[in-house]
């Protein structure tokens, strides 16, 4: 019951941050980089830009970046924003650990005779 619990938690978390948008003016390069299209040389160039020039008035400010075009930024326009919090991106949740419960033992342990004392 706790795994189905976990994994209904996990599922909704992951759906919520895909409908997020990620403030381009606040975002990480960590989470600049789960956009899809933008790797690290493009996340480090947003960033940098950013840094240099303020911070982007609108999202088409984000053309002005070396390395993103029209293109790109018609993939992104749904993705991102120039206010508001900056989505976490999307965990992938952790394995459960197995429950705890007899060893397993391979057949050449289970034909070994036990010794008697």
């Amino acid at each position: 019951m706790k795994k189905l619990f976990a994994m209904i938690v996990g599922l909704l978390f992951i759906c919520a941050s895909a409908f997020a948008a990620i403030n381009i003016n606040t975002a990480t390069q960590q989470q600049l980089e789960s956009l899809n299209g933008i790797g690290p040389v493009k996340a480090k160039a947003i960033i940098d830009y950013r840094t240099k020039n303020g911070a982007f008035k609108s999202v088409d400010d984000l053309k002005k970046v070396s390395g993103i075009g029209d293109k790109t930024l018609e993939k992104l326009r749904k993705d991102i924003a120039v206010s508001g919090a900056s989505a976490a991106p999307a965990a992938v949740p952790a394995k459960a650990a197995a429950p705890a419960g007899k060893p397993v033992t391979t057949k050449k342990e289970a034909s070994k005779p036990v010794a008697k004392k």
